[in-house]
């Protein structure tokens, strides 16, 4: 009997060899001070080639977008360089690779910025601390956005996209989750604006649509997709009505037929969102009829059953990658997982170690 894991799944123009998606991972290994991804990036990306589709570490568009150490742009040419020969390390091994497309927005430590203010779609502070170069800082009220700065904000993702075909992706992901800009404008627990771009949720979405547009307008919508976090509380980002704020911004995608759509729906051990909020996907699933993919807390077999009835098309493993670089080996195998995908202290550190060290089945 076929395993429905392993079976190929097509979406737009991008052809996915199984389902076992590679979920986007911050790892905080870019050379410093371009941001520039380097010989180990290359490594770790060439590892985890056996993935139905990569999706890359978030990247940010833009240097003000940018506020995690050593995480890697697309907005200079040094960094369409240093994204090259990763990409090319992935197709030659056979494998597909997304990048996710990020700005940071209210996130943003001024520290990252020469001292300038981050910037939402409100004048809203972040809870808690950034991590910044010079140690934990409290993050800082943002600036609103004006709407010269949003078309400043949409075109510096439209060069971004260029950016990353030129470097020779198989397509972008707009990050649109979490807590970050595109996020902070679908919610309106950060979304406080009284023009265009705030109020109802369809207003709230036009940000979103308007970046996307930019996407499509470089890639064309079939090498499209976007992430969505349709849960609670995230980085202090919330929505008093979820089911109506994502069920508008499935409308959007749905409209703008995407190729695909993931959405970060966190299970008891998740992070960055709440487990006791009713899941959105059966919803969104009956407004976007493109390939929906389901991330965060699976193993192979609740994987398995959700695809099979019909929840998903695919699932995006992100901790289980990074111990197992060969993940979809070892499910195919049934073998055992390696057991210290919760490291944190390695997760982000500089170096080879926790990053591009885990052995293969194979050894």
């Amino acid at each position: 009997m076929t395993d429905i894991l392993f079976e190929p799944l097509t979406m737009g123009a991008i052809e996915a060899k199984n389902r076992i998606m590679m979920a986007p991972l911050t790892r905080g290994r870019a050379s410093m001070p371009g941001f520039v991804p380097n010989e180990m990036n290359v490594t770790y990306y060439r590892q985890r080639a056996s993935a139905g589709m990569i999706l890359t570490e978030a990247t940010g568009i833009s240097r003000e977008g940018l506020g995690w150490p050593a995480a890697p742009g697309i907005w200079s040419e040094e960094q369409v360089e240093g994204w090259k020969p990763v990409v090319e390390a992935v197709h030659q091994e056979g494998g597909t690779i997304v990048l996710q497309m990020w700005h940071m927005g209210r996130l943003v430590h001024p520290v990252f910025l020469g001292g300038e203010k981050c910037v939402s779609a409100s004048a809203t502070r972040a809870p808690g601390q950034a991590h910044t170069p010079e140690g934990r800082k409290d993050y800082e009220e943002a600036r609103a956005l004006s709407v010269a700065d949003i078309a400043r904000v949409v075109d510096d993702y439209r060069k971004a996209a260029e950016n990353a075909k030129r470097a020779g992706f198989d397509g972008v992901q707009l990050h649109a989750a979490n807590g970050y800009l595109v996020d902070q404008f679908l919610r309106d627990s950060t979304n406080l604006r009284e023009d265009e771009y705030g109020g109802s949720p369809e207003n709230r979405t036009r940000f979103l649509r308007e970046v996307l547009e930019g996407l499509i307008g470089v890639w064309g919508a079939d090498r499209v997709g976007v992430r969505l976090s349709p849960n609670g509380e995230t980085q202090g980002c919330d929505d008093s009505d979820p089911a109506a704020t994502f069920g508008a911004a499935a409308k959007v995608v749905e409209e703008l037929g995407l190729a695909f759509l993931e959405l970060r729906e966190p299970g008891p051990d998740g992070t960055f969102g709440s487990t006791d909020v009713p899941k959105q996907s059966p919803l969104i699933r009956q407004i976007y009829s493109g390939p929906l993919i389901l991330n965060s807390d699976y193993d192979a077999a609740q994987a398995r059953a959700d695809i099979e009835a019909g929840r998903c098309d695919a699932v995006t493993f992100g901790r289980p990658f990074i111990s197992n670089p060969d993940l979809p080996a070892r499910i195919r195998a049934d073998a055992e997982w390696a057991d210290n995908v919760n490291v944190p202290q390695s997760w982000y550190l500089p170096g080879p170690a926790g990053y591009i060290d885990y052995p293969t089945m194979a050894g």
